[in-house]
């Protein structure tokens, strides 16, 4: 059985609400897509029971992927560790309503935060990672709930750039409860050999984004496919690949994930162009 294709809302929308998330749901299920991310980027943005009931109808498995805006951090250097704890436990109760397994993002500090660290300092925090995200990681693993936490290129965060840092930061909590979410727009610029860092992670990987190499269509890039799907093979990861690129057209995200010029002839076709690469190319790597 292949791996269900899913699409993040961000590939058209900034932030999702109750709004807006009936015609993008609908829109994902009409393009063939199997999953759908859910970006909750502040609590209350969409109501998890009504979700719940329009996935179950258009058939879409849910991912809720979190926000790590100014100011959420769970190392109080960068931000504030009480109301980021709040914040997730918001995103866990959310997806154990809409049905979701995986709660997926870079559950550490704010994204574009970047900040020098010596070895000892490094070690202090993860070490305060650790101890912050275990009773997360214990209350996902409750609700039968896996947080996936994401590393990030180095111009997004200082804290957990590779597959490896990750493993070696967060290796004593990988469990029932926490994993890795992996990105190949940040494998491709932090991985000397991305298959083999997906490798590496193995039974740790929660969940898997993809984007083309500059964020946009998957298959018109210069990324490895085949490998990276066999690799995902050889890691026994059978989830969701959920497609993350972002609209130019709303400001704050743009922003944010640097979306600087079109990175498709329109938002639809990159979705639609991603998914039709995927699912031909994802089927010839599990049936030869």
């Amino acid at each position: 059985m292949t791996r269900r294709i899913g699409v993040n809302t961000w590939v058209w929308t900034s932030p999702l609400t109750d709004d807006t998330l009936p015609a993008l749901a609908r829109k994902a299920a009409a393009l063939g897509f199997e999953a759908i991310e859910l970006p909750l980027e502040s609590p209350g943005d969409w109501d998890a029971a009504r979700a719940r009931d329009l996935l179950h109808e258009l058939d879409l498995e849910p991912v809720v992927v979190g926000a790590m805006g100014p100011g959420r951090s769970l190392v109080a250097r960068a931000g504030d560790v009480a109301a980021t704890t709040e914040y997730l436990r918001t995103c866990l109760r959310a997806a154990s309503t809409i049905g979701a397994t995986r709660v997926a993002g870079p559950f550490y500090a704010p994204t574009g935060v970047t900040w020098r660290m010596d070895a000892a300092e490094r070690a202090a925090v993860e070490a305060e990672l650790r101890d912050n995200l275990r009773p997360l990681a214990d209350q996902a693993a409750d609700l039968g709930i896996r947080l996936a936490v994401e590393p990030l290129n180095r111009y997004e965060t200082s804290l957990l750039n590779t597959v490896d840092q990750a493993m070696a930061a967060l290796g004593p909590l990988l469990g029932d409860g926490l994993g890795l979410a992996l990105d190949t727009y940040h494998l491709n610029i932090e991985e000397k050999r991305p298959q083999d860092a997906i490798r590496r992670a193995g039974a740790a990987i929660a969940h898997v984004q993809v984007c083309g190499s500059d964020r946009g269509t998957v298959g018109e890039d210069h990324t490895d496919w085949p490998g990276i799907l066999g690799a995902l093979d050889d890691a026994g990861y059978d989830g969701v690949l959920g497609l993350e690129s972002f609209t130019g057209e709303n400001a704050t995200i743009a922003v944010a994930a640097s979306v600087w010029r079109p990175l498709a002839v329109s938002q639809d076709a990159l979705a639609a162009d991603s998914l039709a690469y995927l699912r031909a190319h994802d089927a010839k790597e599990h049936h030869g």
